[in-house]
């Protein structure tokens, strides 16, 4: 059945996305105002969370609350014209945040391949994982860009106010679970981590994802071609693993070739594989 499944979303894909080529200069013109409109903001609050209640945007510099985080999933391609803007806003609130329990994972979907540029970073396991989204949303089609914070809010990525409100409000939610990693060590193209959590449910599962932090790309085709695009947090490898009882899990994931390990890192979450919501997540660096 989930092949099925997924053989409808690709045919629904492939008609959506000729109607996403109208529908996306309208949201990339409401994008790069949001962008605008709130690059202030970025700045006057810089390092910090934002909630409800500032008449500023609607919102005010809090602390993260105990076990309190924001997992950002970002999902792009290099070509479609509508993700740079998006590509842009994760990048500053990456920046903004960076000392913040917030997570930002930029995942490269595959179905824009097809129209006019192969985007290097792409995968049809990240395709998949956005299709998941959409049967846990319940929503009718997937998109680009489409941004998914704690698996369980979504919009359209170039959304800079719904996005700060969203990590802003996932923050002050207080952790019921925990995770961490240790033993993540690299030798030649293997990574190798165990993990340990707490407070997992049982239909909750580990996602590991190894992380580059940025590179950058000259399009020579397709919508955006002639451009040069700056990415970040792209994700280099994905893996999901079940939790041994214990609490305990370890594996490993291949280290894309030609990546400084210190231009990169591992992130990891629990995800509840019934409803897509994420309840605790952490990052390691690589040694």
């Amino acid at each position: 059945m989930r092949e099925v499944g997924r053989r409808i979303y690709d045919e629904i894909s492939d008609i959506k996305l000729q109607i996403m080529k109208t529908g996306r200069k309208l949201l990339l013109a409401a994008g790069l105002a949001g962008v605008a409109l709130t690059a202030g903001a970025f700045l006057a609050f810089k390092g910090r969370a934002m909630q409800p209640g500032n008449a500023l945007f609607g919102m005010q510099p809090v602390s993260p609350a105990a076990g309190g985080f924001a997992v950002v999933e970002l999902f792009t391609s290099e070509g479609c014209s509508s993700c740079p803007p998006a590509d842009a806003l994760v990048a500053a609130v990456q920046k903004e945040d960076k000392d913040l329990p917030v997570y930002v994972l930029a995942f490269h979907v595959d179905y824009w391949d097809r129209l006019g540029w192969k985007d290097a970073f792409s995968d049809a396991a990240y395709s998949d994982r956005q299709k998941d989204y959409a049967r846990w949303l319940r929503l009718s089609s997937i998109y680009t860009p489409q941004v998914i914070v704690n698996g369980r809010k979504e919009f359209v990525g170039s959304d800079a106010v719904t996005l700060r409100r969203a990590i802003g409000s996932s923050l002050q939610e207080a952790g019921k679970a925990g995770v961490s990693l240790s033993q993540v060590r690299l030798s030649g193209n293997r990574l190798d981590w165990q993990a340990h959590v707490v407070g997992a449910g049982r239909s909750t599962g580990l996602v590991v994802a190894v992380v580059e932090h940025s590179a950058v790309t000259k399009v020579r085709a397709g919508e955006n071609g002639g451009k040069t695009l700056s990415h970040i947090q792209i994700v280099r490898g994905l893996e999901t693993v079940k939790l041994d009882g214990k609490g305990n899990a370890g594996g490993h994931l291949d280290w894309p070739g030609g990546v400084d390990p210190a231009d990169g890192e591992v992130i990891a979450f629990l995800q509840d594989e019934d409803n897509g919501q994420i309840v605790a997540a952490t990052r390691s660096a690589v040694k």
